[in-house]
């Protein structure tokens, strides 16, 4: 309750602030498409640089004191740009390089946080805790945006971003408060240099079948769809001339969508089976975003943009519920923390490559071009799913039977837990 509490908080900032720092380069800095391409890559680019050798520090630390250390961290560095703002100190360029020292300490939090919580709630309650969380994401995800877009518009984007700075704080003082042990890590001796154990994070990911197939297609969503995000605020603000409060709203479709689908994700995953329902979710996530180009120069655009966001907001987290729950079974304890690194490089640092490519693409193409491209790619993800194993999974326990199988098989001295 406690871990519950503090990140649904923490949430419901950064949601805020995914409006209010586009919003602040935009209004405030006047960003070109390139200068908006390259402060959406900043919150990406630690996951590119970092998310390996983090991952090997991850599991050689306990947990809690990292996600403390880390979202201390992302509140002082939040609190940076609205005192640099009002010391007329800050320039786009400067703006990105605190994004990207906010998201290096997310690099170090997410890699801990998804590592801790099967310790905390033990694997036969992965997926409630996983859907608690995904609920309380998809709630701060409807109602942040549209606050974000409110507050903007009465009290500026920089003071606005102060509210994140804030929901960190107390994110970390509830997980000071929280009493159950946490098991020591395993030696760092006994685990081989740093090098090996990098490597050990991606045969993980790349031996695996449910691993590789969930992370081919999360990377090519995530290159496309931010390279639609990249252009996005640009194209409702200067194209479709939409107000920083509507924008708000528009946005806040994709929270409602998100709660929404976590609301029936257990059901769906229940009624239909794992493999099924996932299918159905990326292709609902990954075919609304081609809706957004295609939305009319009129009174119009604001349903059908919200329609597309409602509709992708629905399919991810869905899928991103099971396929938490499915990462954390797929991989045993003591390797999580590289599996988990593993995983976040591949998939989070393309969406890095995917905000600079939209950049870029804005500037040559312009923004609704952009907006094709992204939508037509994230379609193209699905293809790396259809041919895995995965549409055909009943439940999670057919994850964790073919892993006993497979690892009575393995041979002395392999040192891949794979599940």
């Amino acid at each position: 309750m406690r871990l519950w509490s503090g990140e649904s908080l923490s949430m419901f900032g950064a949601q805020i602030s995914i409006v209010a720092v586009p919003l602040l380069a935009v209004n405030t800095l006047d960003a070109t498409p390139f200068e908006m391409g390259v402060v959406n890559a900043a919150q990406f680019l630690p996951f590119l640089l970092f998310t390996l050798l983090a991952g090997v520090w991850v599991d050689q630390q306990r947990r809690r004191p990292l996600m403390i250390g880390a979202n201390l961290g992302r509140a002082v560095v939040y609190s940076l740009i609205p005192l640099a703002i009002a010391l007329g100190m800050l320039g786009i360029w400067g703006l990105a390089v605190l994004i990207f020292l906010a998201a290096t300490m997310t690099v170090v939090f997410d890699l801990a946080y998804q590592s801790y919580l099967p310790s905390l709630v033990g694997t036969e309650h992965l997926v409630e805790a996983n859907g608690k969380l995904e609920g309380s994401r998809s709630v701060a995800t409807a109602s942040g945006p549209g606050i974000a877009g409110l507050l903007v518009g009465l009290v500026s984007a920089p003071v606005t971003i102060l509210v994140n700075a804030v929901t960190y704080l107390v994110a970390a003082v509830t997980a000071m408060r929280i009493r159950t042990p946490e098991e020591a890590p395993a030696p760092a001796g006994s685990q081989g240099s740093i090098p090996a154990r990098i490597a050990t994070g991606l045969r993980l990911v790349g031996r695996n079948p449910y691993l590789r197939a969930i992370a081919g297609e999360a990377s090519t969503y995530n290159l496309f769809n931010q390279a639609l995000w990249a252009a996005l605020i640009l194209y409702l603000t200067h194209e479709l001339d939409f107000s920083p409060l509507t924008v708000g709203i528009v946005l806040a479709m994709s929270g409602v969508g998100a709660f929404l689908g976590s609301l029936v994700a257990g059901w769906c995953g229940r009624r239909f089976g794992l493999g099924r329902a996932l299918l159905v979710a990326m292709l609902l996530g990954c075919a609304s975003p081609l809706i957004i180009p295609a939305a009319p120069d009129s009174a119009y655009a604001v349903p059908v943009v919200a329609l597309a966001l409602l509709l992708n907001g629905a399919g991810v987290v869905i899928c991103n519920i099971q396929v938490i729950s499915l990462r954390q079974t797929a991989v045993s304890g003591e390797v999580l923390g590289r599996a988990n690194a593993g995983y976040r490089f591949l998939v989070t640092g393309a969406a890095a490559l995917g905000s600079l490519l939209g950049g870029t693409l804005g500037e040559l193409f312009g923004l609704r071009a952009t907006l094709v491209i992204g939508g037509l790619g994230t379609i193209a993800a699905l293809g790396f799913f259809v041919g895995s194993p995965i549409p055909g999974l009943k439940d999670l326990s057919e994850i964790t039977a073919a892993g006993a199988e497979s690892g009575a098989k393995k041979a002395v001295g392999d040192e891949d837990p794979v599940v």
